[in-house]
């Protein structure tokens, strides 16, 4: 009889967007051990509801007894965590941003190289299922050659919901400029195609006095942002993101045969295929609308997160780990993915000149940017330090911050 293989006993730190992940792991196989978080309350009622160990300390719980670790802590701190779990002989699944500065990235990607571990970048926009079924048929060759393509993560909310979500004056949401948030756009392109950016222009859409979800929060960055990406492969992609009216997430390619994208109206999971009348086959339609199946684990995905895509970054970082063999979403493709956002915002503050998209596969290339620490984070204040907006420093109105008291108070946070 065939021995049964032991679950991959699985760590989250960060029990607010961390959930997901936790729902996550019996899913896919895997074992719920620990959780880490600084905001103890959170914590313990996650713990008990759970039934798994408990970490406020970070270092204590990567010596907890498991195999691997996800983090879905804050979006700037991710590089720092998964050198040190990769360090304790961990395999890692990171959320969002793979990476804060350039010089993270550099080490990022020594680090996953030195150990030897699973590195899977937690970016779960490409799973959704029109972008999953896009990417079958290009690689079929549907629609040709890429040419132009389009990814859009589009995000308002009332002012009371965006305070409820980032407690603290100096919390990321608060801080981080339009373009650093662009993977959610940008990935799923690169995922259907298999390019990658090598020179980017940002532009930001600037903070708008007139728009109460701007002037009654205590963000201090633009409302949005677009990035015009030039592939390796010649293509041209456009990043659009951020806080415009419109809610909704996106995906345009254009082949030099066909177009696909999701739709605008109606179910938005459906897919949109076009053909000119002039290049299709005899038979074949013109428009194709349908709304496909997962190609696999359908039902699971279904129920999942973030239109499925949180079951299979889950789902391919199990198999990764199974098979010893880096998944697709390795830390050359996250890395990639996130520093789009910050040399966008090094564009944007020149007038949107282009600017280089490194590749850090090459260690030739990783070297020039090592020591490149580069930020707007408030915490990191150098000389050469970026503002989070266009017109640099905004300060929030008095009515804003009575807002945020009210509003993070009632989340149990007292602080500033």
């Amino acid at each position: 009889m065939a021995r049964k293989k032991s679950p991959i006993r699985v760590g989250v730190v960060g029990v607010g967007r961390g959930r997901s992940f936790m729902r996550a792991a019996q899913a896919t196989g895997m074992e719920l051990v620990a959780i880490c978080d600084t905001w103890e309350e959170r914590l313990q009622a996650e713990g008990t509801a759970l039934g798994v160990a408990t970490y406020v300390d970070y270092e204590q719980f990567l010596a907890h007894d498991m195999d691997a670790v996800v983090l879905a802590n804050y979006f700037h701190e991710h590089a720092p965590f998964a050198i040190r779990a990769l360090k304790a002989d961990k395999h890692v699944m990171s959320e969002t941003s793979a990476c804060h500065t350039l010089g993270e990235g550099v080490a990022l990607a020594r680090a996953v190289e030195r150990s030897g571990k699973i590195y899977l970048f937690a970016e779960n926009y490409p799973y959704m299922v029109y972008n999953q079924e896009m990417r079958r048929l290009y690689q079929k060759g549907a629609i040709g050659e890429f040419t132009y393509g389009e990814g859009e993560y589009v995000h308002p909310d009332p002012p009371e919901v965006k305070l409820a979500r980032s407690c603290g004056r100096n919390h990321w949401r608060n801080w981080i400029p339009a373009t650093y948030y662009c993977t959610h756009s940008v990935a799923p392109v690169m995922y259907i195609t298999d390019t990658r950016p090598v020179k980017v222009n940002g532009f930001a859409v600037p903070y708008d006095y007139g728009d109460p979800s701007k002037t009654q929060h205590v963000g201090r960055a633009d409302t949005a942002s677009v990035i015009i990406c030039r592939m390796d492969s010649g293509a041209v992609l456009k990043s659009l993101h951020g806080g415009l009216r419109g809610h909704g997430n996106y995906v345009r390619i254009h082949g030099n045969g066909g177009l696909m994208e999701n739709a605008r109206h109606g179910d938005k999971q459906r897919l949109r295929v076009w053909r000119e009348p002039w290049e299709k086959r005899k038979g074949e339609p013109v428009e194709t609308v349908y709304k496909p199946d997962f190609p696999t684990h359908h039902e699971a995905a279904t129920r999942a997160g973030h239109g499925g895509g949180d079951f299979f970054t889950s789902y391919h970082f199990a198999e990764a780990i199974r098979r010893d063999e880096p998944p697709y979403l390795d830390v050359y493709r996250g890395i990639d993915m996130s520093i789009v956002g910050i040399q966008a915002w090094r564009s944007a503050l020149s007038d949107s000149a282009p600017v280089d998209v490194p590749d850090f596969r090459r260690e030739s290339v990783r070297r020039k940017y090592a020591k490149d620490h580069w930020s707007p984070d408030p915490a990191r204040a150098g000389a050469d330090q970026p503002p989070s907006a266009l017109e640099g420093h905004i300060e929030p109105t008095a009515e804003a911050k009575a807002l945020a008291t009210k509003v993070w108070a009632r989340q149990g946070y007292h602080g500033d």
